[in-house]
This record gives C-alpha cells, structure tokens and sequence, in this order.
C-alpha cells in the first residue's frame, strides 16, 4: 500500500502538526509526549468539553476542536487510547470553576483512562462529569454498544450549550439525552490497512460486512457484495430494528465515509438513502463526508438522531472547528503544559499493622509472578502476573515515602502509582478501585465499605460484574463481607470459593477468555481472581 507518510512511528505526530497550522488551533507544549489540541480562546469561565481517543478517526478527535464544539481533544497512537497523563493534562489546560465533561466513546482502553482521569481531576477538587457514547446498533442490546459517529453529535450539542454558558449539569444532561437517543449502523466493502502493516483482507471479491467496528473489528455479518440501493437498504434494514416506534419522529442524519469511499460514491448513497422511508422523517444533514474514519476503510456508516426542539436548536448553532469550516493559516506559540499532581502527593507516615500488611500482600504478588502468568497463558494473554507484579515491586520501592497511617490517602497513593507504572487494563482497573475507593474512605471511614465503592467505580468503567470470570468474582465477596463487619478470615474464604468458581465459567464477554471455548476454559481459574484469593488467604495466614 502506497502511503504519504515519512516515518510510520511519526504518523500521528506529524499529522497534527499539519492541522495546527489552523489559526484557531494550538497545543500543549510537551507534545508530543501528551497530544492535547485545544482552542486558543479558552474561557475557564465556561464548562469545558473534551473528548478523544485513538488517532487514525480523522478528522475526529482534534478536527472538531474549537467554539461550539470541543474545547480540546486528547489523541492515542493509531487506533489506542490516550493515556490517563494526557486526559488529566487536558482537564487542567482547560477547565475552571464551571467544570469539565468528558465524551467517551465505548471502548475499554477509553473508558478506563478517561475514567481514572476524571477520578483524579475530583480528587484535585475538578467539577468533572462523564458522558459514554454507544451509538452501534450492529450487535444488539445485550452487549456493550461500541461508540461511532453518533459520538459527534454529542460533541456539536454539548459544545453549544457550553459555549452559551450553561452549567455543567445543563450540559451534561443534553449529552445523556442525545447519546441516549442516537444510533448508528456501518457497512464495509474493505477494512482499513495500517501504515506500511498490510494484512490479507478477510473479505472475499463478492463480500461486503456490515455492523464492522470503527478499529476493523469484524462485523455481525458477512453480506454479499450488491448495488449501492441494496447495500444502503440492507444497513438501514438491521437500524430500523433499533429505532424507537413513534408517528411523529423526526431525525437528524450523519452521514459518514470511513475513509476511502470516493466522494461520487457517497453522493450515490446518499441517494439510495434518499428514496428509503426513512429519509422522510430526516430534517437535517451532516455530511456526507470523512467525519470519523477507520484509516481508508472502504466503507460508510449511517447515524440518526431524533431530535427535540432543545437539541435541534443546539445542532443549529454555530460552531467553528476545522472540519466543518475554513479558517486561518498561521504558526503559533505553544501553551505552557501544566504540571500534573505528584505521583506521591501526601506526606509519608508510619504504622506499622499496615506496613506489614502491605509487606505481606506485595511479597504474594511478586512471589506468584510465574504462577499467575502460568495460568494466563492458558487462558488470557500470559502476562497477568508480571502486571501484578510490576506494580507490587515499585510500591515496595516507595514505602517509606507512602502515608501508611492514613488509610483514604495511601489508597489513593496506591492508585497513582498503579496509574503511571502498571501497564495494560488490570492496572488501570486496579488503580480506578483504590482511587475511588481512597475518595470513598474520606467520606465514611469504613475500610470495607470503601473497598466496595471502589469496586463499583471499577465495574462501571470497565464493563465487568460478578460471574463474567475476571478478579471481580473474587473481589465483589470479600469485600461485601468487610462491608458488612466480617472477619478477614471470613472474607479470605469469600474470596477463594469466588476464584474456584471462575474454573466453572466457561463464557464470558471479558478479554481473550472471550475468544477461547469451553474445552480451553474449563477447570482453570481466572488469574485475576485466584491472584486476590491468594493474597487473602497470604493476610490470614500472617495474622
């Protein structure tokens, strides 16, 4: 594949460093470390809105930049989110007394650093709220509804109320309203080819997908290839299965290239569009055009929005970003970046009950690495233990700098440091329990009940519950048991009959379990949750 690229490592630095050329653009001067693009107006007098994720959506994120829309956007590497550093650095370049909503698309990697970020942007005293968009129809209600163009949207109502001064509050309930009522369904003729990292198409000459993800995830179907009228009719076919039933609808529709349909194509599916049943109850358009893209996907995806007299007026109003106008060209000074919160924010303190402890349940940890990862090569990606590990061996570095006599502090101490030094999910999931929880235990010192919050912060952002194999079924026992004034011993058992469970779970939604069957499964616990029985059962025996 023939590319305009330099280096394939630099794509998406040297990307944006095009865009900023627009006059009414700028960005955080330790780019390219932490991409945030922002408006040069900024006003902290007004709610600020944010969105963001992985780079190869353009013009999402930073086209939609600037008044009326986004007042910045964080970018990740190709296809991955950004990290918790670049969230947290644009809540703080651009956020005042009026607060700040974050706009998440539905992915795991987005919900779980947008996330921990919001968590520490409240535990610096931020107004933060939090917005997740799951407009995809293709796979049904029952599972998580991945966020695609529809997620623009919601960027145009929210930035309008924003711009007009509306709280923060005003302004994240018209962000609900409209996440909650848009839907969106795409089809596919090719997936999109990465940089110099050409892989065999999975579609045949007379293949087309539908209900493909915006990263090239494959799609509920595989349809055969057919006119542009049918191709359209059998997308709009699998949405109207989703849309609510009224008489009196009445909708907005984006109408999205993925990439690299040519512009006549898109006027041809607009068209077979045009003459659906549907077109008769659309009021207003958005493109059709590369809105959020999948690299050069050859493909289009269809959004709808029912509108109201509160959102229409919102989608009417003016708004300045780059992609929806023609602005000035011109170089610019960059603005200062401000300084992120210390990983180690408190003063230490000692207790030695607590010292011990921690001792004892970062030595387990650390001891069971090759166990753990043992495990995880059977049913994950062989690497659980190291990341548990990991995280253990540089709290253990720290403990003389931790304050171990303040139980709310240290938990969140913990969760910092699991944030900027433990890779992959796991850690980012753990360091959203223990800062929440930390929060949680400055409102009611109740070890156990905090332990509980914390938890249920987790499982919000990242998807799981009880019984769907992950360190939850291990976790949300024990500590209900410590919620509830029971004895460590009792929680230890808790925890262990929930990690013996995990052998018998044999379906599940959650990681590479997802993908494996029942045989691979079988009689093997979750290393997640055997990791945390067997540091239970490490306290109890120590005490």
């Amino acid at each position: 594949m023939k590319s305009f690229i330099n280096n394939p490592k630099e794509v998406v630095n040297q990307g944006l460093e095009g865009l900023l050329t627009n006059a009414n653009l700028t960005y955080l001067d330790s780019f390219p470390e932490i991409r945030v693009i922002l408006k040069t107006n900024i006003d902290k007098s007004k709610v600020s809105v944010i969105s963001g994720g992985g780079s190869g959506h353009e013009p999402a994120h930073a086209g939609f930049v600037g008044d009326g829309m986004l007042s910045a956007a964080v970018c990740g590497d190709i296809f991955a989110s950004p990290s918790v550093d670049a969230v947290l650095a644009a809540i703080l370049a651009t956020t005042g007394d009026a607060g700040c909503l974050l706009v998440i698309k539905n992915y795991t990697g987005d919900r779980l650093n947008f996330g921990l970020a919001a968590e520490q942007a409240r535990d610096m005293g931020i107004q933060v709220e939090t917005v997740i968009v799951g407009d995809d129809i293709s796979l049904g209600e029952d599972v998580e509804q991945r966020g695609l163009a529809g997620t623009l949207f919601v960027h145009k109502t929210a930035g309008a109320l924003a711009q007009a001064g509306k709280s923060l509050s005003e302004v994240t309930a018209i962000a609900r309203k409209v996440a909650d009522n848009t839907y969106s369904i795409g089809l596919s003729l090719e997936e999109g080819q990465k940089f110099q990292d050409v892989e065999e198409s999975r579609f045949a000459e007379d293949e087309a997908e539908l209900g493909l993800g915006i990263h090239g995830e494959p799609g509920v179907d595989k349809i055969k290839m057919a006119t542009a009228d049918e191709l359209m009719n059998q997308a709009l076919d699998k949405l109207l299965e989703y849309l609510p039933e009224k008489q009196s609808q009445n909708y907005a529709l984006l109408l999205n290239n993925l990439g690299s349909v040519t512009p006549l194509e898109m006027n041809i599916l607009l068209r077979a569009f045009n003459n659906s049943d549907l077109a008769k109850k659309v009021s207003y358009l958005v493109g059709p055009a590369a809105l959020m893209t999948s690299l050069n996907m050859k493909g289009f995806s269809v959004t709808v929005l029912e509108l109201d007299d509160e959102i229409t007026e919102a989608l009417l109003e003016n708004a300045a970003p780059v992609s929806w106008s023609i602005a000035s060209y011109g170089n610019k000074k960059a603005v200062e970046s401000p300084e992120l919160p210390k990983m180690l924010q408190y003063d230490s303190s000692s207790n030695a009950e607590t010292l011990k402890s921690l001792e004892n349940i970062l030595d387990e940890l650390i001891s069971t690495e090759k166990e753990l990862n043992a495990i995880d090569e059977k049913v994950g990606d062989g690497d659980a233990g190291s990341t548990f590990a990991t995280g253990a061996k540089k709290i253990k570095e720290l403990l003389d700098k931790l304050p171990l006599d303040d139980p709310g502090k240290l938990l969140i101490t913990i969760g910092r440091i699991l944030a900027r030094e433990t890779g992959g999910s796991s850690g980012v999931l753990l360091s959203i329990l223990f800062t929440r929880a930390g929060n949680a235990y400055k409102e009611n010192t109740d070890l156990g009940k905090s332990l509980v919050a914390g938890l249920e912060k987790m499982k919000e952002f990242g998807g799981a519950s009880e019984g769907q194999r992950t360190m939850i079924d291990a976790m949300q026992p024990a500590f209900n048991v410590l919620s509830d004034s029971g004895s460590l011993k009792e929680a230890t058992k808790a925890a262990r009959n929930g990690a013996d469970k995990t052998k018998e779970i044999t379906k599940t939604e959650f990681g590479r379990s997802s993908y494996l069957g029942e045989n691979s499964l079988k009689g093997i616990p979750d290393p997640g949750a055997e990791a945390v029985a067997r540091v239970f059962e490490r306290l109890t025996s120590t005490n």
